[in-house]
């Protein structure tokens, strides 16, 4: 039987890229229509005289590139649709495409992580590699890994010394390690008013009292930080200065400038949660640039390539770095080993700029629907975030409203979740856009939440 052999002649680069290149220009030309399926990898082997290998590789590329898709137990089959590229990206990450629509998750987008890691999980299955990812590595693992998070975080502006960054599982992990690599039980541990919500249990669960430090225009005051280490002796801020949890916000270079100072004057640490940092292609530079020598500067790849993909860093001062990595010893004796490698390829091979690339892109593609949808007065976003920040009108209780919402099919998050203060809980919601597989889906729920802020009130009897 005679099967689909693509000619490789002219084409340069790896002979598995060579491969991926000519189902790509087949299927634009037409010579592999919508629908058709590719030859079982091992016949192609076969028929070009290349290793089995060779060909799991071209096939998990072209998948990445959107040519193609594969189905278990059924083969690979060029997509009845145009690529992720030129129109919405396909769901690779499993996430439900009926039921609730949910905006009340925090994720990235799912993008297409999943073809880049099957290209990678191929090419590491022909090296040698694979015995090291099952051992010990608490002595710091591969240089590479440290060098691939140097090289991330070059990307917000901060220049930072391999011997600086310590990996962790991801950011939440890399919070809980600044913490408990600075403070002790007891000690005063000042936030944002409204901030990260996990930090209310984190500093319960360490004996930390928590102070929180007005805001101003969605962000940390400068003047309210100054009042407050005037009356309370702190030991640490943290802070979330770049596209804030809950209220979108970016602090201006000023603010920031004013923040590093008051640290300094009151000999604060400074824990910078800059889990988005890399979605804003432009955007001041990181508190760890401008008070470096108290800075613990806590990011990861979760939000900015995909949400399992958990790798974060910690950067700090020398002096610290030592309570920072016994600190990952004691919580989780050391980050996956093959999990570090594939974030370390990533960001080392270019996959990394691409998947987040992808992340930025689609960001501004459902902001912008949010901007068409939700009036400019109930709705607080920055066009590269993942969130919007909801005032509701004077008619909606929060809780209610939450709950007339969840009886249309759609999940929202109180802005109460994230008040250090209940008593001081604010009078809006907030939206995640990027955790719904489809735009379609996120449209449908922002129609809802349209309609919501339209009404005079809650339907039926819902009362709190």
């Amino acid at each position: 039987m005679t099967i689909w052999c693509p000619s490789l002649t002219g084409r340069t680069g790896p002979v598995f890229r060579r491969i991926a290149d000519a189902i790509g220009d087949s299927v634009a030309d037409g010579g592999l229509p919508r629908g058709a399926r590719l030859p079982p990898q091992r016949d192609l082997a076969h028929a070009l005289g290349v290793s089995l290998n060779t060909v799991t590789r071209a096939y998990a590329d072209a998948t990445a590139r959107g040519f193609v898709c594969g189905e278990v137990g059924r083969g690979t089959y060029v997509r009845d649709k145009a690529p992720p590229s030129t129109r919405e990206p396909a769901a690779d990450l499993a996430r439900p495409v009926t039921g609730p629509i949910d905006f009340s998750r925090n994720l990235p987008t799912p993008g297409q992580a999943a073809g880049a890691l099957a290209a990678s999980l191929a090419d590491l299955a022909g090296s040698n590699l694979l015995a090291s990812f099952l051992d010990d590595q608490t002595a710091g693992g591969p240089e590479h890994h440290a060098a691939a998070a140097a090289q991330w975080l070059a990307r917000v502006g901060l220049e930072a010394r391999a011997d600086d960054i310590a990996l962790t599982n991801g950011a939440q992990h890399g919070i809980l390690v600044a913490l408990l690599a600075t403070m002790r039980p007891g000690d005063v541990l000042l936030t944002e008013a409204l901030t990260y919500a996990p930090i209310k249990a984190m500093a319960h669960h360490l004996g930390l009292r928590i102070v929180p430090v007005a805001s101003e225009d969605g962000v940390l005051s400068p003047d309210a930080l100054e009042a407050t280490c005037g009356r309370v002796a702190a030991t640490a801020l943290y802070c979330l200065p770049t596209l804030h949890t809950p209220t979108t916000a970016t602090m201006d270079v000023d603010r920031r400038t004013a923040i590093a100072a008051t640290a300094r004057r009151h000999d604060l640490v400074v824990i910078e949660d800059d889990v988005f940092g890399t979605l804003p292609p432009d955007r001041p530079p990181p508190l760890a640039c401008l008070a470096p020598e108290r800075t613990l500067y806590v990011t990861s790849v979760s939000k900015s390539l995909a949400p399992g993909l958990r790798v974060g860093y910690v950067h700090g001062p020398p002096d610290r770095m030592r309570a920072v990595r016994s600190a990952v010893t004691l919580s989780s004796w050391m980050p996956p080993p093959l999990m570090a490698d594939i974030a370390s390829r990533w960001i080392l091979d270019g996959t990394a700029d691409r998947l987040n690339a992808v992340q930025r892109e689609e960001a501004a593609a459902r902001q912008s629907m949010a901007r068409a949808l939700i009036p400019g007065e109930s709705r607080v976003a920055d066009p590269q975030g993942f969130h919007v920040w909801v005032p509701l009108p004077p008619h909606w209780h929060p809780d209610v409203f939450r709950m007339e919402a969840r009886a249309r099919g759609v999940k929202v998050v109180v802005g109460g979740a994230f008040a250090i203060d209940p008593s001081a809980s604010p009078h809006a919601v907030r939206l995640c856009l990027s955790h719904e597989s489809t735009r379609a889906r996120v449209r449908e729920g922002l129609t809802v939440v349209a309609d919501l802020l339209r009404e005079g009130g809650p339907r039926g009897t819902l009362v709190l």
